[in-house]
């Protein structure tokens, strides 16, 4: 199949068409995600991203669907209920802007018209930017809070635990999304370090990218040792039970990321491939016993990054200056266009 925007688009109409045929209870749907841009295809693979609204609560609120070995449909799933309150979409960090940029495809009742109208009324406003952005730091330092208690009261493991590392990792996302939130959508987890030093830039502070990648131990990798481990995150992603696997790494989403690594891996910034591989490595190891091959490489990947032991509790330091910097950027954000800033 050849993959450019007009098939794509194809598929997701002739995906509405056959759902609604067979589903009275669909009440919306659009199109959201990277195919509503000009970068929609790393690696020679996409997903097409699109959102049901139901007139009732949905069986599942995640589906992945099989189209070729490079292309799947993931389908998000939500209770017209999520949607009731309009106007206070516009300062949900994530679903205001997924709402605020989508393509509505199939919407009889107007549903969506009216919800999307609401929430694109006012959005661009300071006091809602920064809104959004304040949700996401304070989810942050949330996590981060809840890694001071912890260390205090059980001590370092010099082995890492994928929970813990998971939540880190969340905390990171959070904050990084809470610069990136002044500027523009949220960023994705395939693309997020080749979009995030633009985002950062935007704000006057550059110095937010090379901390980023401090945080996740970049410098202590170079290109051949990200290139090596791409075997092992295969182990582990495909050890993952199929019975359990969350929606994320499902099977069929296996080539989407292993594409992506090794288009950015040759690009001209390989450490871009760090964080998607991190991130999913560490949801997969947790699914997995200690003794599986996937985990133990990820324990062994974890320690060389810094991110167990002594050097973890080092990097949930360093999360808590970059913490500190996100707080003072949107502080000076907000104090630059008239919105008040509440840490």
């Amino acid at each position: 199949m050849r993959i450019n925007r007009e098939t794509l688009l194809k598929i997701a109409d002739d995906t509405i068409a056959q759902r609604t045929r067979r589903d009275r209870g669909l009440l919306s749907a659009y199109l959201t995600g990277a195919l509503l841009g000009d970068h929609y295809l790393l690696g020679g693979t996409a997903d097409i991203d699109l959102a049901f609204i139901h007139l009732d609560a949905p069986a599942a609120a995640r589906e992945i669907v099989h189209l070729t070995d490079e292309v799947h449909l993931d389908i998000a799933h939500y209770d017209q209920k999520e949607f009731r309150r309009a106007r206070a979409l516009r300062l949900h960090p994530w679903l205001g802007p997924t709402i605020f940029y989508c393509k509505v495809l199939y919407d009889p009742q107007h549903f969506m018209d009216f919800t999307q109208a609401s929430v694109r009324g006012q959005f661009d406003r300071a006091d809602y930017v920064l809104g959004r952005a304040r949700t996401q730091a304070e989810h942050a330092r949330q996590i981060w809070q809840s890694f001071t208690v912890d260390t205090s009261q059980q001590g370092t493991s010099e082995k890492p635990e994928p929970d813990r590392l998971s939540a880190y990792l969340r905390a990171v996302d959070h904050a990084a999304n809470a610069i990136a939130s002044l500027s523009g959508p949220p960023l994705t987890e395939r693309r997020m370090l080749v979009e995030f030093p633009a985002r950062a830039e935007a704000l006057g502070r550059p110095g937010l990218y090379p901390a980023f990648l401090g945080m996740l131990g970049a410098p202590n990798v170079d290109f051949a040792a990200l290139r090596a481990w791409l075997p092992d995150w295969q182990s582990a992603y495909e050890g993952v039970p199929a019975q359990s696997a969350p929606a994320r790494l499902h099977a069929h989403r296996r080539l989407y990321y292993l594409r992506a690594f090794e288009a950015l891996l040759d690009s001209a910034q390989p450490h871009t491939a760090l964080w998607p591989m991190l991130r999913t490595w560490t949801h997969a190891a947790s699914t997995l016993a200690e003794s599986a091959p996937g985990r133990i490489a990820w324990v062994a990947a974890c320690q060389r990054l810094g991110l167990a032991g002594q050097d973890f509790t080092e990097r949930v330091r360093a999360l808590d200056s970059f913490l500190d910097m996100v707080e003072e950027s949107l502080e000076k954000w907000g104090n630059e266009y008239g919105a008040e800033y509440q840490s």
